[in-house]
C-alpha cells in the first residue's frame, strides 16, 4: 500500500467475459479475487495506483499464466503448453483491447 493510496484496487479488465471467452477457446481458466502472492500483488497494486493517478480510463489489471511443463518437469506444479499459453494471452490482450 502506498502513502495515501487506498487499501486496495479491482482490476478494470472484463474479467468475466475474459474467462469466459478463454473456457470457450479451450483455455483452463478461473478468475481470483487477489493476483498471488507479495510480487505478484505488489506489481499490480503499483500498475492500478498509477493508472488511477496518472492514466485513468485505460484498462488494468493482472493475468498469472503458469510455467511450460518443461519448466516444472520434476518438482511438480501447475503448468500449460505453449500453444495453450499464446492464444491465451491472444484471448486475453483482445477482449482487454475492446
Amino acid at each position: 500500500m502506498l502513502a495515501g493510496g487506498p487499501a486496495a484496487y479491482w482490476s478494470t479488465l472484463p474479467v468475466t467475459r475474459t474467462v469466459s471467452a478463454l473456457v470457450a477457446a479451450g483455455v483452463p481458466t478461473a478468475a481470483s479475487s487477489d493476483a498471488g502472492g507479495f510480487v505478484c500483488n505488489h506489481l499490480f497494486y503499483g500498475l492500478m495506483h498509477l493508472i488511477a493517478t496518472e492514466r485513468p480510463g485505460i484498462r488494468g489489471g493482472f493475468v498469472h499464466l503458469p510455467c511450460p511443463p518443461e519448466q516444472v518437469a520434476g518438482c511438480g506444479g501447475p503448468s500449460m503448453g505453449l500453444d495453450t499459453l499464446a492464444r491465451a494471452v491472444e484471448v486475453a490482450v483482445r477482449l482487454a483491447a475492446a
